[in-house]
């Protein structure tokens, strides 16, 4: 077994955060290899992550960094399916009024 192998109770869960990745990168403006830089993974790891008809598991170390490079907490990407509109809207740190 590959590890990357996803069992199949938890297809629609990896599909499902890679979508709220995707949404989220556009969102904040950003390809995929932009993302994958600030992430610290390959541009064809994020997009086989995001893709709904690749399912590739992925490492909770990834998930962190993409996070990180996304500004939002981890459990937010996780989270997704409860309110995707509060998502995009909610970063990691409120910005300074420098």
């Amino acid at each position: 077994m590959s590890k990357n192998h996803v069992s199949f109770d938890n297809r629609d869960r990896f599909i499902q955060v890679g979508i709220a990745i995707a949404v989220l990168r556009k969102v904040r403006g950003l390809s995929q290899y932009q993302l994958a830089s600030k992430a610290g993974i390959s541009r064809s790891h994020l997009s086989a992550i995001e893709a709904p008809g690749i399912i590739r598991g992925f490492s909770m170390d990834a998930l962190f960094n993409i996070a990180d490079a996304l500004d939002v907490e981890p459990v937010d990407l996780l989270e997704q399916a409860a309110s995707m509109d509060a998502l995009v809207r909610k970063k990691k740190h409120p910005p300074s009024d420098a």
